[in-house]
């Protein structure tokens, strides 16, 4: 651990650090580093050096593609000369995380990110009636508009399902 100090973050703060990738909620190395007070370096290493606790559906690496939209999407232009995609954590290899990490900082985080995901799925299952409807929205708009356009709604339904 490098960083004694118990770091607080709200809420939302932690939502904007959420990605949909891959169809799954997910987290960054570099911002669950952060969050635990590691470097993203030291993060990782703690994590490899439990590589088989880390199965596919916990944890993967980036493509190129998706690194790229996710820099237009945060309108950044570089993320500090990184030369690795950055890894992805799912909902899974944040439970996991606490296996591995240790500390009082760790533990409270750890717990802080498993209430926000388990409000968000609340979340989604109190809204799986409205979402169809959403969705058939979207496909009625898809006759009327140009593929442009139809890609641009579709990014502000993701976005609104990162918000949350």
């Amino acid at each position: 651990m490098e960083n004694n100090e118990l770091s607080i973050y709200d809420e939302n703060y932690l939502k904007s650090k959420i990605y949909i990738i891959r169809g799954v909620q997910v987290m960054l190395d570099a911002d669950l580093a952060d969050i635990y007070g590691y470097t993203t370096k030291n993060f990782n290493r703690q994590v490899k050096n439990n590589i088989e606790r880390f199965d596919d559906d916990f944890r993967f690496q980036l493509t190129d593609t998706e690194v790229e939209i996710l820099r237009c999407k945060n309108c950044t232009s570089s993320w500090g000369g990184v030369r690795y995609n950055p890894y992805a954590f799912t909902e899974l290899g944040i439970y996991t995380l606490m296996t591995v990490l240790k500390g009082e900082l760790a533990v409270n985080q750890s717990k802080k990110l498993l209430r926000l995901f388990k409000k968000l799925k609340d979340f989604a299952i109190q809204m799986q009636n409205v979402l169809p409807s959403t969705e058939i929205q979207i496909l009625a708009i898809q006759t009327q508009h140009n593929t442009e356009d139809i890609r641009q709604i579709k990014q502000r339904v993701d976005d609104l399902t990162v918000v949350i």
